[in-house]
Order: C-alpha cells, then structure tokens, then sequence
C-alpha cells in the first residue's frame, strides 16, 4: 500500500507539471530501476540515552551516515520531448475526464482486446479477459481508495511518451527523461546508492527548504540534475506533502512530493490504430 500511495502522489500531482516541459536533447536511459524510498512512515519508538562506551562505538556510525549524504557530482537530465500529435492529445484529455469520474464502461471502449502487462517477470496479463479487467488488476481500479482511478488520471496528463520495444507501434508513458547513464552508474557507485534512491525535478530552480514546510527557509535551488532522496520518518513530515533530499553540494532540506519524479515510474502504454488510440498495455503494478 505505502508503494502505490507514493506512486499516486508522484503521478497525480508531478505529472501535471510535466505537460509544460520542453524537449531536450537524448542522451541515454536506463532500465526502469526500483522506486523511490517512502517519504513517509511511523514515528520511530522512543530509545534509552546511550551511555558514554555507546557513545563511542555510534560515532563512527554516524560519521558514515553523514558521509554517505556528502557532496556529489551532479549528473545532468533533460525532459523527453511530447508527442506532437494533436489527436493523442484529444485522447488523453477523453481518457482524464474518463479517469475523473470513474467510468469503467466508458473506459472499457478505450482499452484493446490484446492488452499487456509487464511485471518483472514478463507479460501477466490473462489473455482470456478483456482487456479492461487487465487493466483493472494491473491499476488496482477496482480497490476503493480510488488511488488506482486517481494514478490513470495523472498518466493521462502526461504528454510525452517512448517507443516499447516489445511492442511494435506501442509508445509508453511517462518517458523517462534524457541522461547519460554510465554517469549515472558512476554516481551511484560513488555514493553506494541504487537507482531508486534518485529523483529528478521537472523545472529547474526548485526551492529546496530547511523544513518539511513549504514557507520554511529556503536552504538551494536545485537545477536539471538528478537529486537524492532520503528516508523521512519524522514526525513533522508524517503525511509526505515533502520529501527529504541531498543537493550536490552536500546540504539536505526538503522539496515537496510533486516536484519530483522517480526513474522506473509505472508506464501505460498506448497504440495508434485504425479506429484511433487505444490503451494496449501496462508496465509495472505489483
């Protein structure tokens, strides 16, 4: 649950802001990695002061923890470019007000008979059910949180998309955006971090603060590069409104949710046919 909760807040939210980024020049992507760690959790039980031989052995400990959040090279990213092509954009805001109002039937009509999706390990789609019931467990619109309805929503405001390679004339959204990815693997190598322990913000000059408030102290502006994201058990950031990040220089503060966008986000995935664009698949889900 903390997993498609995190999804939400990024896709809902984030995804919006990525329908006003402009195109940039390819570099190289990688694999769609793990997801981010959850910016939220449960305040951390009370412990007992350490005694002064405790004292000692933590130090260590936490003079590798604050290295480990040092200073860093940043690695450069710039937003994938939207499909210029005015009927996907039609499709996608059908498909929004669809999301919006929680309309299986309707959606039903938008989703193709030969639907897939890819987990870890290859397709899990039933091919003896329609296509929206795939969809459906795939994107969990059937649970009454409404979470999976508000994710379809966010991803159909997406405007940007990537050819999947599995699936001839099939474009995947979100695109991931353009980086170079041996530089990012040295990054990571370099601070003993995975993947999903990077995000990327969609505007540059985003104002990292000193607190999980959005009035706090303003610490760095962040530019087009991939940042850190830490875990934030705190107790003043329990509702995950703001995520916990290391700028490249070092500094820690806090961004909020929907400024930021993991690599290895869920994708849906769309086709252009005779009778116009249809959902044909789904990439990630549990």
């Amino acid at each position: 649950m903390v997993h498609r909760i995190v999804t939400a807040v990024f896709i809902t939210a984030a995804l919006l802001l990525a329908a006003a980024m402009t195109p940039g020049i390819a570099q190289s992507q990688l694999p769609r990695p793990g997801q981010l760690p959850p910016p939220g959790g449960q305040m951390a039980p009370p412990q007992q002061q350490p005694q002064p031989q405790q004292r000692q052995q933590q130090q260590p400990q936490q003079q590798q923890q604050q290295a480990a959040t040092g200073p860093y090279k940043p690695v450069s990213i710039s937003p994938p470019a939207p499909i210029s092509d005015p009927s996907f954009e039609a499709f996608r805001k059908q498909l929004g007000a669809i999301a919006d109002k929680k309309e299986r039937r309707a959606l039903a009509g938008l989703v193709a008979q030969n639907f897939f999706w890819f987990g870890d390990k290859g397709d899990k789609a039933d091919k003896r059910k329609p296509g929206i019931d795939n969809l459906a467990k795939a994107m969990s619109l059937d649970a009454k949180d409404g979470l999976g309805w508000d994710s379809l929503s966010g991803l159909a405001a997406d405007p940007t998309g990537a050819p999947f390679e599995e699936r001839k004339g099939a474009i995947c959204a979100p695109a991931e955006p353009n980086f170079n990815g041996q530089e990012l693997e040295v990054l990571t190598k370099a601070t003993g971090t995975e993947d999903g322990d990077w995000a990327y913000p969609f505007q540059p000059g985003l104002e990292m603060r000193a607190a999980p408030q959005p009035n706090a102290p303003v610490v760095e502006k962040l530019g087009m590069h991939f940042v850190r994201v830490l875990d934030d058990s705190s107790q003043a950031n329990q509702d995950g409104t703001m995520l916990r990040v290391v700028a490249p220089s070092g500094k820690t503060g806090f961004v909020p949710s929907d400024a930021l966008s993991p690599l290895g986000s869920d994708q849906i995935c769309y086709s252009k046919e005779s009778g116009g664009w249809k959902i044909v698949g789904f990439i990630g889900g549990e």
